[in-house]
């Protein structure tokens, strides 16, 4: 009789497979959300598509509203109804109140965006209250009211030349020029087209910064090799160069209003800040130095060109596609302004069903549709899932405006359903998230709206729009460009026909 020998390699399978069975156990004790399976290294990366609020609205059919991802090695929750929403950013706010490192550095001044990407913490809190109570304050904000309706007079005018010429108009383009336009000068003072070759270098290094933003670092992904990957791409040589560039160009943006002196009440954001700079010299307590001054303004420039252009561009494009609310809101625009012959900012609050129909822009195309990721600091259930320290967790604002438990007929542009209602847009109602909401909340929330509104109005208001020949609504692009912020990915072209 042959004796039976073990072979060599059966107890190593043993104790893999008894590993394996423990490492089941314990996972199944921790209770994660659900989600789709992961790959080995890579995770669920190669699940999420160019538009990942798409992808992750069609896993949140499957899976239910809270899901959890793996990106590489870094763990990622995502919420998608109303209710984990509020679980997030109110129920559990000082739980997720912080920010993951992005792009690979943890050194803020790679991609000056302190206020939003900072670590929650006594500096955040500082720039957080500086943000609110100095820069975007009721008082501040009608400050800039000149500035803005000056900036929509002048998009009128060029807007007329075309009416009178019957050519097309670049809207996409020209509402761009006039966000950009505002905020530089609210920013820096002057006007943005006298320093037409600084402002079209600094839009140039905004857009350079924009689209870094939207890159894929590696080294987020993957802690212990990215950072080779990301130096072979030149990403880490992007990413420097482009801190360089702008803080020179904001260094000396700065060194120009030093020892300027300005009325009251006429200030610029650099002016207030180095305002705050020299105050707290006095005092001896200095919190914000010219490396926080840069980065405010960047974050000023990066978070306010984009949203508003967005919005107008897409709630226009909702218009052209639904006649009978386009002809409802300009009637009730040229009820309202008359024969005045522009709409002001005083008309604004009368126009109720304009307000319904940027709501309803925003509630079918948020300008940051996945809102900003937070980072959990302490540990916390969500509909009963365990959510640990160091897991990201993102809000699918757009996947939540077009939930069918909270929205009758979700698809279509429908601004009556506002009627009524008191869902409103600054974070308290989860409904509708376009700014985000608790601590991590869109400080500019009024300089934006005012802007967007003042401009749609006196559009809809001065002009009648028409496609351009051989073109119908149904032929109109509705698909998205991918990035952070959700643009129109073909630019809107319509003709004007002056009526007033």
């Amino acid at each position: 009789m042959v004796p039976f020998t073990v072979p060599a390699w059966l107890p190593l399978l043993l104790l893999l497979s008894f590993l394996v069975a423990v490492k089941k156990v314990m996972e199944s004790k921790k209770r994660h959300p659900p989600g789709p399976p992961a790959l080995p290294l890579i995770g669920n990366m190669h699940q999420l598509g160019k538009l990942a609020h798409q992808s992750l609205y069609q896993m949140s059919k499957k899976y239910g509203p809270v899901i959890r991802l793996k990106l590489g090695s870094v763990p990622l929750v995502v919420v998608s109804s109303p209710e984990t929403a509020r679980e997030i950013l109110k129920v559990h706010d000082t739980d997720t109140c912080s920010r993951p490192k992005l792009l690979g550095t943890g050194n803020y001044s790679y991609n000056y965006l302190d206020i939003a990407f900072a670590p929650f913490g006594e500096y955040w809190r500082e720039m957080r209250k500086i943000s609110v109570l100095e820069l975007f304050s009721n008082k501040r904000v009608q400050s800039f009211r000149f500035i803005r309706e000056e900036e929509v007079d002048s998009l009128v005018e060029s807007v007329s030349q075309s009416a009178a010429s019957k050519s097309p108009v670049d809207l996409s383009e020209k509402l761009l020029f006039l966000t950009a336009n505002v905020i530089w000068r609210v920013a820096f003072g002057g006007s943005f087209e006298e320093n037409k070759c600084e402002s079209g270098v600094f839009q140039e290094k905004v857009n350079e910064a924009t689209s870094l933003m939207g890159c894929f670092a590696a080294s987020d992904f993957f802690p212990c090799v990215g950072w080779i990957v990301d130096r072979i791409t030149g990403l880490h040589g992007r990413l420097k160069k482009s801190a360089k560039e702008m803080d020179i160009f904001l260094q000396k943006t700065i060194d120009k209003h030093e020892g300027k002196k300005v009325e009251e009440g006429k200030e610029d954001i650099v002016d207030v800040l180095l305002k705050i700079e020299k105050q707290q010299k006095e005092q001896g307590s200095v919190t914000l130095t010219r490396s926080h001054i840069k980065a405010i303004l960047m974050d000023v420039f990066i978070a306010g060109i984009d949203t508003a252009e967005i919005t107008m561009v897409w709630a226009l494009t909702e218009l052209m596609r639904n006649p009978r609310v386009m002809k409802k809101v300009q009637a009730e625009i040229r009820e309202v302004v008359g024969n005045k012959g522009k709409v002001s900012e005083d008309d604004l609050e009368k126009l109720a069903y304009l307000n319904m129909a940027v709501k309803e822009t925003w509630r079918l195309h948020p300008p940051g549709p996945l809102l900003i990721p937070r980072e959990v600091i302490s540990p916390f259930k969500i509909n009963g899932y365990n959510i640990y320290p160091k897991t990201r967790v993102q809000v699918n604002a757009w996947a939540i405006g077009r939930d069918p438990k909270v929205w009758k007929d979700p698809e279509e542009f429908l601004p009556e359903r506002f009627a009524g209602s008191s869902i409103d847009f600054k974070g308290q109602h989860f409904e509708l998230l376009p700014f985000g909401g608790g601590r991590r909340g869109c400080p500019g929330i009024n300089m934006g709206n005012t802007l967007l509104q003042l401009a749609l109005a006196n559009l809809l208001y001065r002009f009648d729009w028409k496609l351009p020949d051989g073109m119908s609504k149904e032929d109109i692009d509705m698909e998205e460009a991918p990035g952070l912020t959700v643009h129109k990915k073909t630019h809107l072209e319509l003709i004007p026909v002056s009526c007033i």
